[in-house]
């Protein structure tokens, strides 16, 4: 079997060896901006993210299986892969845990000043700050009840926040103290004091936090967003922030990435940026060659 690797998997030279060992044909292709070469159209599998967006997939004639470097499928022409019955395998349960980290980071960073302190310490000022708070009691509510809403849930409960979960499936886990399908968003949004976005992108959730929905959140309210950027209208996004809502908005994604320098986010205050980067850690690319490697298996059988 011949797989090609693009650039958004970084193989190290032991696990080529396993793939070799165990009869794969191994190709590559760092960039996956750039065109694949004639010479790989041939190939039966192939480990990317974004390659499809870059390349038209209809090149490959011979291709059969597909695993992703990432958890949603929005950057692949999925209905083709149905149609051509081509296998496709996501990176579900590899960034959750750094993800729920991270999340829990920002959480606690909202609610215990450290921006503040921060700029303190750069002034050199030894000044108390009085007005920080619990967790206890808050209301985390999880839009998106999937594998990395389900790691937040867990790392979240033992600070005692109550956990409120929106999703269009009706979950049920232990964690969860009150559930709201999608079409009762609006009732949710209202109800809760930190939005953790988690969902998938498709037809149904891009655009879907529009000014009317983020207008419902309260005033005091935070809004966390490690899905993708297109979840939230990002016009109305900075149309709400100009009106001084929201204690902190983190955000590691965004419509546009990178996020373009002359963007209105950078300069407010209550906003936090990071580089769609909430998914790192060292652990990561052990997880997905052990998932790429049992999919593989899975798929020959």
């Amino acid at each position: 079997m011949k797989i090609l690797i693009t650039g958004a998997f970084k193989i190290n030279q032991k696990q080529k060896e396993i793939l070799k060992e165990l009869g794969y044909s191994i190709y590559f292709h760092k960039d996956e901006k750039e065109k694949v070469s004639t010479r790989f159209y041939d190939v039966d599998g192939i480990i990317c993210n974004s390659l499809f967006l870059h390349n038209d997939i209809k090149n490959f004639k011979k291709l059969k299986f597909i695993q992703l470097t990432s958890a949603g499928f929005d950057r692949v022409p999925i209905e083709y892969i149905k149609r051509k019955k081509i296998k496709i395998y996501n990176a579900k349960g590899v960034y959750s845990t750094p993800i729920s980290e991270w999340v829990v980071l920002r959480i606690l960073e909202i609610y215990k000043k450290i921006r503040e302190f921060e700029n303190l310490q750069k002034k050199h000022k030894w000044e108390k700050i009085r007005d920080i708070e619990e967790l206890t009691g808050k209301v985390v509510g999880i839009l998106g009840y999937g594998d990395i809403g389900k790691e937040i849930a867990k790392r979240l409960k033992p600070f005692g926040v109550k956990i409120f979960v929106c999703d269009i499936r009706d979950v049920k886990d232990k964690l969860i103290e009150k559930r709201y399908n999608t079409k009762n968003i609006n009732e949710f949004l209202k109800n809760i004091d930190i939005l953790v976005i988690s969902l998938p992108l498709n037809n149904k959730t891009k655009g879907l936090l529009d000014y009317k929905k983020l207008k419902i959140m309260k005033k005091d309210s935070n809004l966390i967003n490690i899905s993708r950027g297109e979840v939230i209208e990002e016009k109305d996004l900075i149309r709400i922030l100009k009106g001084k809502k929201f204690k902190g908005v983190y955000l590691d994604v965004f419509e546009n990435e990178p996020l373009p320098s002359d963007s209105p986010l950078w300069n407010f205050e209550n906003v936090y940026i990071t580089p769609h980067n909430s998914f790192i850690s060292e652990k990561i690319n052990d997880r997905l060659f052990d998932l790429t490697l049992k999919n593989l298996k899975n798929f020959e059988k």
